[in-house]
């Protein structure tokens, strides 16, 4: 019988798989039949569904180090499922279920149509327009209920407060641009309050702009709006030509205005524009309630703005981050007799890491590992500047590596502010002998862990790019002997802390490596990755992580 489970992650993304052949393994690793790789409270082999009989499917936990709960207990060993069972497994939820029946729904529609002659009904449409109508009494048999207004009712909801806060969720809830939304909201203003016209503006740093207008001829008054915008206060002037402190200021008397009113867009924690409605003719005189009305949508509104600026935002760095996957390797390079893996992951959604491999015509092969200071979109655009000047200045002939890098850094030193820097190192490995030549700018020193056990730190041969570009940079040479491994790292992977501060440390770094250099380059960056996760205990990284790994084969 055909089974099937639906996996609903973090960020409420539904994924259905059948459960055909004989298991299906989940966990973080690659190799999993469903894999989540984000995700730092799964396992890398956390679970398998497995085909019992004809009918029966079993999940089992594999050793996993957060265990995996079934209807909310934790399982040791394997456990039968039938339709409906929930599976947790890290920050997965997961049903197991029939899809025939899945299909057929779980809504079912009663017959009891006596049941509705004692029922409150009304209708949302009916409420707005302040028809909403109650049966006063059960009917009796064959008669239609009686139905009477509700005088209190329909009070309420012909009130323009309600109304107008109804509509404005309504038309406020969507996910229009900002460009539409802003004279949508100044609309829904001008009518709540039955204004004649209106302006809203808001803050593009430090100056207000104009992001909607219904009208000509605004001139709003300072004194208005300083104290909208510096005192968070809303303002009503129910006859600005009687008032003698606004009567006396050009902006009110020479455009005849009678009555005005402006409230701040505010969201709980600050104010980012304002909206400001007048009229010059005493059509409809402004109350105190208009102003409580307009206060209440202006901070519906600015929440909706801000909202939708961060939607705004989350695009561009999703873009951003995109873009910054492409920059770096989507493969390692091929080379008879070695083996090369790298692997970054930011700690915001864009960083200021960077790796790369780099091809030369005569055979040989660049490494490079940088670590812009800082985190978040700043370091990832000096990232994405850096990535592009090595490129190319390694397509340009130097005399040595040490001179590239010196030119490299004359070109950072121009561009790069002056709280930023950039640490690098960068080596240029010749497969046939295996001699490494480097240059350290700065950067924690690469582990390279000999095929007999030893362990050396490649030091020296600069300061960090960007601070000092007269000074200049040595190189160095080094041989990668057969089943050496070279482990280069940021800072990010060292530094990664325990709850209580410790740090994973340099020696920990090498240690692994020492313990693992038997093993395929990816197997052993994957390692330390769950190495690191199992360290922190799933928090969250503080910093950038990233690992270049190149391994001499051994003959």
């Amino acid at each position: 019988m055909a089974r099937e489970i639906v996996i609903q992650a973090p960020d409420h993304a539904q994924q259905v798989v059948r459960l055909d052949g004989e298991q299906l393994s989940l966990g973080r690793a690659h190799g999993n039949d469903v894999s989540f790789p984000e995700d730092a409270s799964l396992s890398r082999q956390h679970l398998v569904f497995e085909h019992d009989t004809d009918e029966d499917w079993t999940v089992r936990d594999l050793g996993s180090k957060n265990g995996t709960l079934l209807n909310g207990s934790r399982i040791s060993s394997a456990r039968t499922l039938k339709p409906g069972d929930r599976i947790t497994a890290g920050r997965l939820n997961i049903q197991f279920r029939d899809p025939d029946a899945a299909e057929e729904g779980t809504v079912f529609v009663a017959s009891d149509e006596g049941a509705l002659s004692a029922t409150v009904m009304t209708s949302l449409e009916g409420l707005l327009s302040g028809e909403g109508s109650f049966p006063t009494a059960p009917p009796l048999p064959g008669q239609e209920p009686e139905k009477v207004p509700s005088d209190e009712g329909a009070r309420v909801f012909k009130s323009p407060v309600v109304s107008a806060l109804i509509r404005a969720g309504r038309e406020l809830a969507g996910h229009d641009p900002l460009d539409e939304l802003f004279p949508r909201i100044l609309d829904l203003s001008i009518e709540a309050v039955g204004a004649e016209r209106g302006i809203l503006m808001t803050f593009e740093g430090t100056n207000l702009k104009v992001r909607a207008r219904h009208g000509e001829g605004f001139a709003i008054s300072t004194a208005v709006r300083d104290r909208v915008l510096n005192e968070k206060a809303s303002v009503l002037v129910r006859d600005a030509q009687s008032d003698q402190a606004f009567r006396e200021r050009l902006s009110i008397s020479e455009q005849q205005i009678r009555t005005m009113m402006a409230v701040p867009l505010q969201t709980d924690k600050e104010v980012i524009g304002l909206i400001y409605v007048d009229s010059r003719f005493f059509v409809r005189d402004f109350t105190p309630d208009d102003l409580n009305l307009l206060t209440v949508l202006a901070n519906v509104a600015a929440i909706r703005i801000e909202k939708s600026r961060l939607a705004e935002v989350d695009k561009e760095l999703e873009q951003a981050a995109n873009m910054q996957r492409r920059i770096l390797p989507s493969r390692a390079p091929q080379i008879e007799g070695y083996e090369f893996g790298g692997h970054n992951a930011a700690s915001l959604r864009v960083g200021g890491d960077y790796y790369d491999f780099l091809t030369y015509p005569d055979g040989r092969i660049g490494i490079v590992l940088a670590d812009v200071a800082g985190k978040g979109m700043s370091a990832a655009l000096l990232m994405s500047n850096l990535q592009a000047r090595v490129q190319f200045l390694a397509e340009l002939p130097h005399d040595s590596l040490g001179d590239m890098m010196h030119r490299l850094d004359r070109s950072i030193s121009v561009h790069c502010p002056r709280n930023r820097f950039i640490t690098m190192f960068m080596g240029l490995i010749d497969p046939a002998t295996g001699v490494m030549t480097y240059c350290n700018a700065g950067h924690n020193p690469p582990a390279l862990v000999r095929a007999g056990g030893e362990v050396e730190w490649l030091k020296g041969g600069g300061t960090v790019l960007g601070i000092l570009p007269e000074v200049g940079y040595s190189e160095k040479t080094v041989t990668l002997e057969q089943g050496d491994v070279l482990a280069l790292f940021s800072d990010g992977v060292t530094e990664a802390a325990r709850p209580d501060g410790e740090e994973f440390g340099e020696e920990r770094l090498a240690q692994m490596v020492l313990e693992r250099r038997d093993v395929a380059v990816d197997a052993l960056i994957e390692d330390v990755r769950e190495r690191i996760d199992e360290f922190t205990e799933g928090a969250p990284p503080a910093d950038d992580i990233t690992l270049l790994v190149s391994k001499r084969l051994p003959g």
